[in-house]
């Protein structure tokens, strides 16, 4: 494994999965890494918690921070939430977060 990346598991909304890389040195976040590899994840607001566009399911179980006030107001107004949705621009890509393993919500 290279410094600085990790590897993440997204299964997408069809069920196929693959396996990104995400650089740790450039403040990402889980959307834009998703972006990055091309993976169906709008982002309409650009990552502000505005809306639900990169609503994603945390499927390991990595310590990650506390949602905050902005992304549970967001869930609360989308479709599919379960206990284990995020939103994916909240989530700040990290070396702790290797192996994290999550799936793509579907869209209403």
């Amino acid at each position: 494994m290279e410094k600085n990346i990790i590897n993440i598991k997204v299964t997408d909304r069809e069920g196929s999965e693959q396996i990104i890389q995400a650089p740790t040195d450039m403040s990402f976040n889980l959307m834009e890494a998703l972006k990055a590899n091309e993976l169906p994840v709008e982002g309409t607001c650009g990552g502000m918690a505005l809306c639900a566009s990169c609503h994603c399911y945390i499927n390991s179980d990595h310590h990650l921070a506390d949602a905050s006030e902005d992304e549970e107001d967001m869930l609360d107004q989308a479709f599919f939430v379960e206990d284990n949705s995020r939103l994916s621009c909240q989530i700040k890509i990290s070396d702790e977060l290797e192996g994290l393993s999550i799936t793509l919500a579907p869209v209403s």
